[in-house]
């Protein structure tokens, strides 16, 4: 199966100049809790969690409306495209420690998101359970 089949395409997108405040309030609306950061030219610079605003901006006493999301997002972007193998996806996931990641085209725009519980929707746990386990270890040494 490739990551087209599985994605998710109405993919959330802000600028790394967006006060954080407003990305949380975007992803409340939308029920999410990963949005990428991306640079003028569209494509993805970073990504922004709902963790990354507990501990970096919450946890440091950060004021939301005056942080940018380039002062708190996460630099490291993992990703791959679309027409990749979805093993590909999860295994790039396990190796970063990621329970979510973004599908690009040529010009490194996001065109789709995968989350752990897609890849869980979809095999019935049967392969998700060991990419969970890798994954929650990064969670376990923060």
């Amino acid at each position: 199966m490739n990551c087209s089949e599985l994605m998710k395409t109405d993919v959330a997108c802000c600028k790394a100049s967006e006060p954080v405040e407003n990305i949380a309030e975007l992803m409340q609306a939308r029920n999410i809790g990963f949005v990428p950061i991306c640079g003028d030219d569209g494509s993805v610079i970073g990504t922004l969690t709902d963790r990354d605003l507990a501990i970096r901006v919450l946890g440091e006493h950060r004021r939301a409306s005056s942080t940018r999301a380039e002062d708190v997002m996460t630099r490291e972007v993992v990703c791959c495209g679309p027409d990749e193998d979805l093993n590909v996806a999860a295994r790039l996931m396990s190796s970063h420690k990621k329970s979510r990641i973004i599908c690009v085209d040529g010009q490194k725009r996001p065109v789709g998101v995968i989350s752990l519980s897609d890849i869980a929707d979809r095999d019935g746990g049967a392969g998700s359970s060991a990419l969970l386990s890798s994954i929650s270890q990064r969670e376990a040494r923060s």
